[in-house]
């Protein structure tokens, strides 16, 4: 048969240009010379517009330094710098080498997304001079002659100039699910894609001036603040801004007018009480927990293309898997052809090779049909029908070489055949064994006709084998294990499906719903859909309304997928997974790309994003129960009329040990716990028990030490009895947090013991730190008091636990 030009995966010709006798061929356009290429680089008529995967270097360090709270912290700074000792200004330090961390993590995590979006970055195929060739998107230029296939994405906006049954899906832009037919001079927009067939069209407008180009260009950004994290703790800030403000004017007030002492002095206590108040190192430890996090996961060649997935994914309960190409193996087999209704086996290889010739862009069905069945030379395709997830069949229709003509079907027997054909027993039974099945049948109905499936003649059987995954079975193991529920989404003869599931051992694989049976009704479908975990059968929109109809019952959804079938239902989803050798249009969409197309990935990921969730929910209430404790002090202070307690230096050695080191420890700890709603209210019902419980114990102390101490050294001794009862209760309260205990924790927070024990007993660091215990009486009542409040706070968040559950 005449050999008709093909376009491999890669966008390189395959075949030669035709040989054979036959109608006259017709000349493709050659595309842009080399010359005009360079004439419109250097008008600027290039396709320029920035695709971020993360925030530019300038951006990273304006986030980390300019923030609100560095501001205030950075004037007190100063402050201090110029009225007290160096010891008094400690926390400016500490706020610097947090700062500088952030920064450099975050920089880290850049140079991952950056480099991981380089290796996963879509190359459309350009002509130029005759010859298609991969470019990246950002060297296209006016006027190229783009070329397109099935799951291609249409990257600039443009007006076709080839096409072959080409069918483009606008749902991204216009919201319209049904494909649109493309004939030569219609137009194409940037951000749809292919769904069936292929052409080519020419590039119109470029840059900023495509019509998706701005939106394309917010989708691909960087978007950490959009997550219930990153919104529930600028929450708490914001409460705790509106707390600071009035306590810090009636702190300072008390300080420097009701009390008539040293002015600087005061201001140093003043500023001991501002300090503490804010949670600064609650958003750095967020940042650097989700940098650690990206540069962990692009270790496995993942790209996260959007970080607040990786919180997401903490909270998947459901994750929906498409099975070709996710539990098996892009490539098939082909295994047994079944000859049907007398059929002449020769005669049907050639319709099988003829088929194979006839379409420029094999699904990986039809390639295996292509490898194992020769091309008829003899043979000429007249006419077309590319491959739909909708219709589930391709079709050609041939001149045959000796005068006859012939149209042909190839796809799903259950929907080719009319219902209670007898081969259709054969085919459940061959389903039953994973085995897919495809049916060849001939048409007398043209291929543009709408009932060109009716009382199409079975001819034969292509019983395919797939490949399974080697670590499906160990991946949907762990989903199991972690309670989260696999849901296998198939296109595919829902027989078949169910049986590649049972291999793997999926439950209830055996419980296989065909989709076509399903309820059109949301809350219907949902109900089915939690009964059961393998569905067969299900076209591109039922996938989308699968999605909505599990969240619709509180689901958080994950969807893997990798062709044009599955963009819809990614991008509804909550998580949106890609494998690397997917479509364009599939990439584009996912907020994750698993760039070796490794299934097994996946448990990483969800098991990072609950190391980073739940662990920065953990490590919150340590920050938050200080700020609580620092404001009801200065409430208390500014109330009694007295000096305030504390000096910079001892709140920052508090929390050094008590905060700082330990949550970095917690926060980058292994953490399996699926991640919960509710961020703030699972927080604040631990921070404010444990902040109020330390407030009273603490200022309990420096009353009593007040009454007990006299002279000139008093206010040193009653500031070193306070000290220890804040500690012992701030180390109780760590205590909690790092439940349940390992050897490594208890390790933690007997190492945090030991260095504050090592500042009361050294005397260099007794006088650095102005921590000196003075008698035995009061240094003894403040352990027991630290003793009581520790016993309050057990009851205290037990009671909370049972009263107030998360």
């Amino acid at each position: 048969m005449t050999q008709r030009a093909k376009i491999d995966t890669d966008g390189g010709s395959t075949r030669d240009t035709p040989v054979e006798p036959g109608p006259p061929v017709v000349h493709r356009p050659a595309g842009l010379t080399a010359a005009e290429v360079a004439e419109r680089v250097a008008r600027g008529e290039v396709n320029d517009v920035p695709v971020r995967s993360s925030r530019s270097t300038t951006d990273i360090v304006r986030a980390n330094v300019f923030t609100r709270f560095n501001a205030i912290i950075g004037v007190l700074w100063v402050i201090m710098l110029i009225v007290a000792p160096i010891q008094d200004s400690l926390f400016g330090f500490v706020i610097v080498a947090n700062t500088g961390i952030g920064i450099i993590q975050e920089l880290r995590a850049k140079k991952t997304l950056d480099g991981l979006a380089v290796i996963g970055e879509a190359k459309p195929s350009v002509r130029r001079d005759g010859r298609a060739a991969e470019i990246s998107t950002s060297e296209i230029v006016l006027g190229d002659l783009i070329e397109l296939g099935p799951g291609d994405k249409v990257v600039v906006d443009g007006v076709v100039a080839e096409a072959d049954s080409m069918e483009i899906d606008e749902s991204l832009l216009t919201g319209e699910a049904d494909p649109v037919v493309k004939r030569p001079g219609d137009p194409v927009m940037s951000g749809s894609f292919v769904v069936a067939g292929g052409g080519a069209f020419t590039a119109t407008k470029v840059g900023r001036e495509a019509y998706a180009a701005q939106l394309a260009e917010e989708a691909s950004r960087f978007t950490l603040v959009h997550s219930e994290l990153r919104s529930g703790i600028s929450t708490i800030l914001k409460y705790v801004t509106w707390m600071m403000v009035p306590t810090a004017i009636g702190l300072i007030i008390s300080q420097l007018v009701v009390q008539d002492n040293d002015l600087k002095n005061s201001i140093a206590r003043t500023v001991g009480g501002i300090v503490p108040m804010i949670p600064e190192g609650l958003v750095l430890l967020t940042s650097v927990a989700f940098a650690i996090g990206v540069i962990r996961l692009g270790r496995k060649q993942c790209l996260v293309q959007e970080l607040p997935a990786i919180e997401g994914l903490a909270r998947v309960d459901v994750v929906c898997l498409d099975k070709t190409g996710t539990l098996t193996e892009g490539g098939m087999d082909v295994t047994e052809v079944r000859l049907l209704n007398g059929s002449d086996e020769t005669y049907v290889h050639k319709v099988l090779g003829a088929l194979g010739e006839s379409d420029p862009r094999p699904n990986a069905s039809l390639q295996a049909i292509i490898d194992a069945y020769p091309d008829a030379e003899e043979w000429r395709c007249t006419e077309s029908l590319p491959f739909s997830s909708a219709r589930k069949y391709s079709g050609a229709a041939f001149s045959e070489g000796d005068g006859e003509d012939s149209t042909w079907l190839l796809g799903a027997p259950d929907v080719l055949l009319p219902h209670g054909d007898p081969s259709l027993a054969d085919i459940d039974r061959l389903n039953e064994q994973g085995l897919r099945v495809l049916l060849l049948a001939r048409t007398v109905h043209e291929l543009d006709s709408p009932n060109v499936a009716k009382d199409a003649r079975a001819t034969a059987l292509v019983v395919l084998e797939q490949r399974l995954r080697p670590d499906a079975s160990d991946t949907l193991a762990y989903f199991a294990d972690q309670n989260v529920a696999a849901k296998v989404i198939s296109g595919d003869n829902a027989v078949s499906v169910g049986a590649v599931a049972g291999k793997l051992g999926l439950p209830g694989a055996a419980n296989t719903v065909d989709a076509r049976t399903l309820p059109p009704d949301t809350e219907e479908m949902a109900k089915v859909l939690d009964e059961n975990a393998v569905f067969g059968r299900v076209t591109p929109q039922q996938k989308r309304d699968m999605v909505a109809a599990l969240q619709s019952h509180g689901h958080t959804v994950a969807m893997t997928g990798d062709g044009v079938n599955d963009v819809l239902a990614l991008k509804d989803a909550d998580i949106g997974v890609s494998m690397g050798s997917g479509s364009e249009a599939t990439r584009a969409v996912a907020q994750i790309v698993l760039l070796d197309n490794s299934f097994a990935t996946l448990p990483s990921v969800v098991a990072e994003g609950r190391r980073v969730i739940g662990n920065i929910t953990r490590v919150a209430t340590l920050f938050l129960t200080k700020t609580v404790y620092s404001v009801l002090l200065a409430i208390l202070v500014v109330i009694s009329q007295i000096e305030y307690p504390f000096l910079p230096r001892h709140l920052t050695l508090l929390s050094t040990l008590t905060i700082g080191v330990p949550a970095f420890f917690l926060a980058l700890a292994p953490n399996k716990e699926r991640a919960k709603p509710h961020f703030v209210r699972r927080v604040m019902r631990y921070a404010i028990p444990g902040g109020v419980v330390a407030a009273a114990a603490t200022f309990t102390t420096y009353l009593l030490a007040r009454h007990h101490y006299t002279g000139a050294d008093a206010l040193g001794a009653e500031t070193s009895a306070a000290t220890l009862t804040l500690f012992l209760v701030s180390m109780w309260v760590l205590a909690i947090i790092a439940r349940p205990y390992t050897a490594w924790r208890l390790a933690l927070v007997a190492a945090m013991g030991g260095a504050f024990l090592l500042v009361l007993v050294v005397p260099w660091l007794q006088e650095f730190f102005a921590l000196r215990l003075v008698g035995t009486t009061m240094p003894w009542a403040a352990v027991a008091i630290a003793a009581a409040g520790a016993a309050v706070l057990e009851i205290a968040w037990r009671w909370v636990d049972r009263r107030f559950p998360a």
